[in-house]
Order: C-alpha cells, then sequence, then structure tokens
C-alpha cells in the first residue's frame, strides 16, 4: 500500500487537520503564498494533494486556516483571559505590562506566523492581510475602550487612546521583529526591556520635575 495513504489513515481527522495546520504554516512562513505549492505541503506532511483538500477546498482556504492558527491553538484566548482580569482591576500598568511581555514572547516562542503576516505584506495578498485585520480588532477594541474609560476616569493623561495602544504594542512589536528577524543585539535581556518599555510608556522620557521647576 502506498505509504502516504497509509499515513493519511492513522491520523483522526483534527490530528490531520493540525498536522496540515502545522506544515502549511512552515512552509507560507518560508516562502510566503505565491511561493509555496500545495504539493510540497502534501510531500512534507506526506499525504496527497487530496488529503489537503479534503481538509481544505483550495490553497486560500488552507492559507486563511494558517493566519487563524494562532486563535485555534488557544494562545489568543489565553491573552484574552489574562486581559480581562487586569481590565476588571484597573490595572493599567499591569495592563500594559502583559501586551508588551506576550508581544515579545510571540516572537520568541514561535515567530513563524509573524513571518506569515509580514509575507503577505511584501506580496500584497490583500485576501490574507484582511484576514488578519478581522482577526485583530477584536483584540484591540476592548483595550482601546479600556484606554478611552480610563482617560474619562482622569487615571490616564488624554489623547488618542488608539495611539497610546499602538506605542505599547508596537514598541514591543519592533523590538521582538528587530531581534528575532534581523539580528540586532540589545545589552538588555527581555525581562529589562519589558520594564523599561513599561517605565516610558508611564511615564514617558522627560526627567521629572524638581520642585524649584515646578515652582517657575
Amino acid at each position: 500500500m502506498n505509504e502516504a495513504r497509509t499515513q493519511s489513515q492513522r491520523l483522526p481527522a483534527s490530528d490531520r487537520r493540525r498536522q496540515l495546520l502545522e506544515t502549511a504554516l512552515d512552509f507560507f512562513s518560508r516562502k510566503g503564498f505565491e511561493g509555496t505549492t500545495t504539493k510540497e505541503i502534501a510531500a512534507a506532511a506526506g499525504v496527497t494533494e487530496a488529503i489537503i483538500f479534503r481538509h481544505f477546498p483550495n490553497k486560500q482556504a488552507l492559507y486563511n486556516a494558517v493566519i487563524d492558527y494562532p486563535h485555534e491553538t488557544g494562545e489568543v484566548a489565553a491573552c484574552f483571559e489574562e486581559w480581562n482580569a487586569l481590565i476588571a482591576a484597573n490595572d493599567d500598568a499591569g495592563l500594559f505590562r502583559s501586551i508588551i511581555h506576550h508581544v515579545i514572547a510571540s516572537y520568541r516562542n514561535d515567530a513563524r506566523s509573524k513571518r506569515v503576516i509580514l509575507f503577505a505584506a511584501l506580496e500584497g495578498h490583500e485576501v490574507g492581510l484582511e484576514q488578519h485585520r478581522q482577526r485583530s480588532m477584536p483584540i484591540f477594541e476592548p483595550i482601546f475602550n479600556y484606554v478611552a474609560r480610563r482617560q474619562s476616569e482622569g487615571a490616564l493623561r488624554p489623547g488618542n487612546p488608539a495611539a497610546i495602544i499602538l506605542a505599547v504594542a508596537g514598541a514591543a512589536a519592533h523590538y521582538g521583529m528587530a531581534t528575532e528577524f534581523f539580528g540586532f543585539c540589545s545589552n538588555l535581556n527581555d525581562t529589562e526591556i519589558i520594564d523599561n518599555f513599561l517605565d516610558i510608556i508611564l511615564h514617558g522620557v522627560s526627567p521629572a520635575s524638581t520642585p524649584e521647576k515646578a515652582d517657575q
């Protein structure tokens, strides 16, 4: 019996789907959508292309599922649970620290999903980018609403809530990309970077006013 056919019969459907997603994630993260074929994904997974199309109707559907994959693994749900608890406690510093930590950790633990989105941008793959935006907005909106509420309560300084969130997550994302993708080195470890980013977010970069300056 053909080896690929034998292997395709060994895994339950859910396990096979997960295997195909892991294999496709590896290829799309290294070669992008245009540079990847379902034939090579099937070969790497030890199955026929027919097995792929049994789970996903076409290459685009497989690609969309790869973009959604972090949500299926529970990674995003775990972040939501932690952030919702911090939001309920009005813990501004704890929430910002957690966002910075998880963004950096997403590059350290498995940067393949980040590479897929980066490839989508470089290829101009608008379908993939729209899929990513649709998945990202439900994460962004409750944090935006929280920051706006805390501003109205006087706990955070006035300003565009989106700019604050982008400053928090953007600094962490740039640091993760610079160190993980481009090989830049920092003289600080990730924990120290998180502490520094949080301090800058909460207190800015200007020196604290002295009593003499405050009186002038």
